[in-house]
């Protein structure tokens, strides 16, 4: 999966330091780079890569998404609560506080890279 993101630096140390994934492929491609992460307990095989919005039409569909309030992706939670009060003390910013939707409950927070990004955690 891709994600686009404004600063492939500030992607990085964002995914990692404060998300926790762990960087898994790193080469350059020009003047950007080939970046992959993965989660820590995942599989290596399924891999987020955070590619720069150069392309025009790239950039276009990320402010679309931020300016609808979209988010990109969505990660699961085991403690919501807790992944919550960790990304805070890390300054994250929240755009909707944990709420109930069904069989979930979700929180949306900006990645600081041009995205928000859901968090989700099953109910029961």
């Amino acid at each position: 999966m891709s994600i686009m993101v404004d600063d492939q630096d500030k992607a990085e140390r964002f995914y990692t330091d404060v998300l926790g994934f762990k960087k898994h492929t790193e080469f350059p491609m020009g003047e950007y780079r080939w970046l992959t992460v993965v989660a820590p307990d995942g599989h290596p095989d399924v891999q987020l890569s955070l590619e720069p919005n150069a392309n025009p039409a790239g950039k276009a569909f990320q402010q679309a998404m931020m300016d609808q309030g979209i988010p990109v992706a969505a990660f699961e939670s085991l403690d919501i609560e807790a992944d919550v009060a960790r990304l805070k003390e890390h300054g994250v910013v929240f755009t909707k506080e944990p709420f109930a939707a069904g069989p979930v409950t979700i929180t949306i927070f900006a990645d600081g890279c041009g995205n928000l990004i859901q968090l989700y955690q099953p109910t029961g």
